[in-house]
């Protein structure tokens, strides 16, 4: 039996007649929308979907050290699409690789601080206090405290980890076990379940 590995991604052309809400994109409507999107926001504009999205925002900000152009940082991107993040704040550097947020950040609200003071400045202002992840000496299990409901999650450059400067600004600076002989796991993983753990402590267990 031929099996057919091709997919089709998104929907094609909207069947006549259109939906008059203006939350839909005519242009999609007309052509198809093969975007990586719900189906429950197919054929809308990009404006409409980020305001849907802010009506329900979960309350963590994600904050990464940009130092040198990590490429994990389109994923990590993309995870907190995925998770609803209320932010995504990246530290230093205003350049980094979007390819690996496979357009994601166009629905998130991505700002810039030069420096990790800066963020901190933001932070306090906001009272949002900075959850560090990382493995360093003194740091406690993520699986064994509760986050915040409010608050920054902030993550260092991939390998070299939260800068002194970055932790400096840090409430606590949180973990993850692991059991193998690598000493750190990739930038996106942490990001990921960090949010997953934040997800489980107040969205599925209230």
């Amino acid at each position: 039996m031929e099996v057919d590995y091709e997919r089709t991604v998104g929907v094609g052309p909207h069947p006549l007649p259109w939906p008059m809400d203006s939350r839909f994109d005519p242009e999609l409507l007309r052509d198809g929308d093969r975007r990586n999107v719900a189906d429950g926001f197919r054929y809308w504009t990009v404006e409409a979907i980020v305001a849907e999205l802010d009506r329900s925002r979960h309350d963590f900000h994600i904050a990464m050290e940009n130092l040198e152009h990590d490429f994990n940082i389109g994923s990590v991107v993309r995870t907190a699409n995925a998770f609803n993040a209320s932010s995504v704040r990246l530290v230093g550097k205003r350049r980094w690789n979007r390819r690996g947020a496979m357009v994601t950040n166009r629905y998130l609200h991505v700002e810039y601080h030069d420096s990790p003071v800066s963020l901190g400045d933001w932070a306090a202002a906001n009272d949002l206090p900075i959850i560090g992840i990382d493995n360093i000496p003194g740091s406690i299990p993520l699986e064994t405290f509760a986050l915040p409901r409010r608050c920054v999650m902030f993550f260092g450059q991939e390998g070299a980890g939260l800068s002194e400067e970055a932790q400096a600004q840090c409430t606590v600076v949180l973990d993850i076990a692991q059991f193998g002989s690598t000493r750190s796991i990739n930038l996106g993983a942490a990001a990921a379940i960090a949010m997953h753990s934040w997800i489980r402590q107040h969205v599925f267990e209230q």
